[in-house]
């Protein structure tokens, strides 16, 4: 049984399709990455699924406990509630004035405001709401060991280099105990040796937490690396559904990366330097590739 199921998923925005009938199926215990050129819909992709946008059309079902949520149903602010998703995105959002911990106690604020009886309870310092913080408080220490932030954890969120702020703020997305997490160019902006550590802790929520994950992602070392299964997009339609090793070799994702022009240089081994494609005979614009991209040249 799919954790979640993506069916005949459309957003327009006016006359723009941003995505086109998109179906698939993602699964618990794997990484699922959805990835494709610049303005492919990936993002909107998110958007849908966690409550940001109304699809125009389609269904978006996530499966819960053994009940299957309609998404697209929920109001958004509910969704990371009652279906278990939570998220990052492309530019960081931490409380940058506010401590490490604070950063990860206040993820829980659900549990720690029912808990607190809507505060009276913790002003009155009752023990239900004490054993509410204490259980918080511990979550949180579990994820900045796991991300190796323990010893910062009293220093400012905002202080942090870049990478480690890439890292608290999955851990943040975590302490929401969610089935799904959704990560939206988790190694934007990170070095080699960043994106490895972020790998290696990518693997360890899915072997350890039985954690779903969706990642979009632009550094093809990451997605070809740890991804169990990958969804092509471009234009927001769906061109690949397959397995790494099949998606790197796919003639039309290379189509989409590189453009038609450049696909003969890219096979010469020059990839790196590829300008972006002229735009399509449908009108289409011209659009850049993401970096990094291993492409087969068999």
């Amino acid at each position: 049984m799919p954790l979640v199921a993506v069916e005949h998923l459309t957003m327009r925005f006016g006359g723009l399709i941003a995505v086109d009938n998109l179906s698939f199926t993602a699964y618990r215990d794997e990484i699922t990455a959805i990835i494709g050129p610049n303005g492919a819909g990936k993002t909107t992709v998110f958007n849908c699924l966690t409550g940001f946008y109304r699809p125009s059309s389609g269904h978006l079902s996530m499966h819960v406990g053994g009940e299957i949520v309609r998404l697209e149903r929920i109001a958004g602010f509910r969704i990371a509630r009652r279906a278990g998703i939570a998220r990052t995105f492309q530019n960081i959002r931490l409380f940058a004035g506010m401590t490490v911990l604070e950063n990860l106690i206040v993820a829980q604020h659900n549990s720690l405001m029912a808990a607190s009886a809507f505060s009276i309870a913790g002003l009155l310092g009752l023990r239900r709401y004490r054993s509410a913080e204490a259980a918080a408080v511990e979550r949180a220490r579990h994820w900045l060991d796991r991300i190796g932030l323990t010893d910062r954890a009293d220093g400012l969120a905002g202080a942090l280099p870049y990478g480690a702020q890439r890292r608290l703020e999955i851990a943040r997305a975590l302490c929401t105990g969610p089935l799904l997490l959704c990560l939206d160019e988790p190694a934007a902006g990170l070095n080699p040796r960043e994106s490895e550590e972020l790998n290696q802790l990518l693997l360890l929520i899915r072997r350890e937490e039985g954690i779903g994950i969706l990642l979009i992602e632009h550094d093809m070392n990451v997605v070809m690396g740890i991804s169990d299964h990958v969804i092509v997009l471009d234009y927001g339609r769906k061109i690949a559904d397959a397995a790494p090793a099949e998606i790197r070799a796919d003639p039309r994702v290379i189509k989409a990366y590189l453009g038609e022009e450049d696909i003969a240089e890219a096979r010469e081994g020059e990839i790196g330097d590829v300008a972006p494609a002229e735009a399509g005979a449908q009108g289409q614009p011209a659009r850049t590739r993401g970096p990094d991209f291993p492409l087969s040249r068999e």
